[in-house]
């Protein structure tokens, strides 16, 4: 068995989505914290030239860093597959499942798993008229980090959005107050849950800036909506054949027990920023960031 230093790894980042910048930082991230255990490592930002790069420097596998569209979606899985690269996270299939937010939910609701009520629409009928009684939430069916969600908390709230505010297909659904929560999948054990608490909620700016949002990990919240919380992610992680790391975002309405938790979306390529909610969780555990990734790239293999 070749040793760590003999293995090539090239960590895929950037990328074309509107999360490239989150991607740099994270593959960044990673790539130094694979250094430091031991790997040569290669850092790419991924463009249109990422299959003829890949073949030149013939990696032994391939981190992927990369978050949103192309890199989340199946798309670049596609590509790993068909070079025979292992890579890390989950496969095509699973990727692309869990980047279509109406999708996901039709699957998440077949394993009884609690998700909120909501339409599938397109952009011009989300504009023109109020699908649903607010307060409701108008989110991109492929979009993470928040991108391009909007809250609809009365019905003078639509009429200050424009139509080019939306992409071509959203998801509208019912808002949950209360509480945001989290929990990430290692292999198919839970990390914990994190309350995360913000002033108004958790959007781009909250999950990326330093100190926008407060973390309390392990939630403080009761017994029975923690392990709810790890037993639907878990779930919801199996459900859709995730592999390596997934997080599951939660909202809670404090005021309906268990009763009202509910299951938002699973992100397969959760980020590994030094405000990322997953690297924290690891931490908690006693898995130092270093391990962290080391381990998500001992999981990687092709055929995910």
């Amino acid at each position: 068995m070749s040793s760590r230093t003999d293995r090539h790894v090239v960590v895929v980042k950037g990328g074309h989505s509107v999360e490239r910048q989150v991607s740099l930082v994270s593959g960044r991230e990673c790539a130094a914290a694979l250094r430091r255990v031991g790997y040569k490592v290669t850092e790419v930002d991924a463009g249109n030239d990422l299959p003829k790069e890949l073949c030149k420097l013939s990696p032994d596998v391939v981190f992927n860093a990369l978050h949103g569209r192309f890199g989340e979606d199946g798309c670049v899985q596609g590509l790993f597959e068909w070079m025979g690269l292992p890579y890390t996270h989950s496969g095509v299939q699973a990727s692309a499942l869990a980047m279509d937010k109406y999708t996901a939910k039709k699957i998440f609701r077949s394993e009884n798993l609690p998700v909120a009520d909501g339409v599938f629409a397109s952009s011009a009928e989300a504009f023109s008229t109020h699908l649903m009684e607010p307060p409701y939430v108008i989110k991109p069916v492929n979009e993470g980090s928040s991108v391009g969600v909007h809250l609809v908390m009365n019905k003078l709230d639509r009429s200050r959005l424009s139509e080019k505010d939306f992409p071509d297909r959203v998801l509208v659904e019912k808002f949950i107050p209360g509480h945001e929560l989290t929990t990430t999948v290692m292999g198919s054990q839970p990390l914990g849950v994190t309350d995360i608490i913000t002033e108004k909620w958790y959007d781009y700016d909250a999950k990326y800036q330093l100190n926008a949002s407060k973390h309390v990990v392990p939630a403080d919240i009761p017994r029975e909506v923690y392990e709810a919380c790890e037993d639907f992610a878990v779930r919801a992680h199996l459900a859709l054949g995730c592999k390596g790391i997934s997080r599951a975002d939660f909202r809670w309405d404090n005021n309906l027990g268990v009763a009202g938790l509910y299951l938002l979306e699973i992100n397969t390529q959760p980020g590994m920023t030094p405000t990322s909610l997953s690297p924290e969780q690891a931490k908690a555990k006693g898995i130092s960031f270093d391990d962290f990734c080391n381990w998500i790239l001992e999981d990687a293999s092709c055929n995910r």
